[in-house]
């Protein structure tokens, strides 16, 4: 029987102007496959995020030092929940769904004047909602459901109003440029996945450097010696190893004080891990840093879903298939020259290109998609077809989400 004590929390990234992430919208997942959220009892979906986020996971660990907009229901409101809640830490998200009623406007005020920020899902303007749009930080606008005309109108509400507004459901570089030129201030959706293609991009000498070294990596036998060497030559590689093995990503009770020392402890996969890491951190540093970290997440979650379902073989593959899923982004140029120039295993390339969908590193890179997109219908369509284990999933994305935070610290 499955362990009906295993929860999730999905997020999806919220970014500023300058693509950087500001908050994350958590988002219900249900506890087994049966109970995934169909839209009808969203006051049972508001609780179990609260529950799960706050009481279960830790806040901290999903949202690290950004706000964490939380969907509220017309009940959730009018029972005060929000007020146990930290104002630092969440946004009131008040969904599309909620009647700007006399006793929901003296709730939002109420919010308003103790410091909450105030938000407004699928806004679609209307006299009677006039009240809250005057309490209200920012209005989201689905960019989907709305025309041009219907957004610009929206937006001329700023001029009048103290409210910032946020496009949901941007998926294209081109809707993410609109948006911006139209004067949304927010953005959410998947267009940081679809990088621009710069075609004839040269990259910075240190990058070119550090890009050389994930070719060595990759090669069929790698020189353990030479790993050595490489980190022995470069002050800024063996200080991060130093304070890598020294952090709680490892939880050593003494301290490391030698490079030997800390390569033996890590051992080669371990090694060729967090040159991985450091190597994309440093040719992504102009980039957005949930590219950085998604990369991280991708990468830990992939291994542990190969690991869990008995497929160890091809754990380390996954991990380094995670890792550089999002290197076309960091680089700014085509998955596909990309790949051409590491010596990469032909079914992690297949996998990155969407060659196949057959092999098994295939399948796990859809399921990391599907969770962090909060695909739940596909989701479960693929547990079963996979015959994945529900409750491992759900245990290994929480990891992932831990490990990514920490390791991330670490190298900082």
């Amino acid at each position: 029987m499955e362990n009906r004590q295993e929860v999730h929390v999905a997020r999806q990234p919220i970014f500023d102007r300058k693509q950087n992430v500001v908050a994350y919208e958590l988002l219900f997942r249900g506890k087994n496959s049966i109970n995934l959220y169909d839209g009808e009892d969203g006051d049972l979906a508001t609780q179990e995020v609260i529950s799960n986020s706050f009481l279960v996971i830790g806040i901290a660990q999903i949202s690290g030092d950004k706000k964490a907009f939380i969907n509220f229901t017309e009940n959730a409101l009018k029972r005060n929940i929000a007020l146990m809640l930290p104002k630092d830490l969440v946004a009131i998200e008040v969904l599309e769904s909620v009647e700007a009623t006399e006793e929901i406007i003296t709730c939002c005020k109420e919010l308003k004047e103790k410091g909450y920020s105030i938000v407004l899902d699928d806004f679609v303007f209307s006299p009677s909602y006039m009240p809250l749009i005057l309490l209200a930080d920012i209005i989201k606008v689905d960019y989907r459901a709305t025309t041009y005309e219907e957004r610009k109108k929206l937006l001329e509400c700023k001029a009048a109003y103290s409210v910032e507004f946020l496009a949901e459901k941007i998926e294209t570089p081109e809707e993410f440029s609109e948006a911006l030129d139209m004067g949304f201030a927010y953005f959410q959706g998947y267009f940081f996945c679809k990088p621009v293609i710069v075609a004839a991009k040269n990259l910075p000498g240190y990058k070119t450097s550090y890009f050389h070294i994930l070719q060595e990596l990759n090669r069929p036998e790698v020189e353990f010696s030479c790993i050595e060497e490489i980190i022995r030559k470069d002050v800024s590689l063996s200080y991060k190893l130093l304070r890598f093995i020294n952090s709680p990503v490892f939880g050593f009770q003494n301290n490391i004080s030698s490079l030997r020392q800390a390569l033996a402890l890590l051992g080669q996969k371990e090694i060729i891990k967090w040159i991985s890491l450091i190597s994309l951190q440093c040719m992504g540093q102009d980039k957005p840093d949930e590219l950085m970290l998604n990369s991280l997440i991708r990468a830990k979650f992939a291994e542990q879903i190969a690991k869990t379902n008995k497929w160890l073989h091809i754990s380390a593959d996954a991990f380094l298939m995670g890792m550089l899923s999002h290197i076309d982004a960091l680089l700014g140029r085509s998955m596909t020259d990309i790949l051409e120039e590491i010596g990469l295993d032909e079914e992690i390339k297949n996998a990155l290109v969407g060659r196949t969908s057959a092999s098994k590193l295939a399948m796990v890179l859809k399921i990391v998609q599907l969770y962090e997109r909060a695909n739940w219908g596909e989701l479960e369509e693929c547990i079963v077809a996979y015959e994945f284990n529900e409750a491992a999933l759900c245990r290994s994305y929480r990891e992932a989400l831990g490990w990514a935070h920490d390791v991330l610290v670490s190298n900082q």
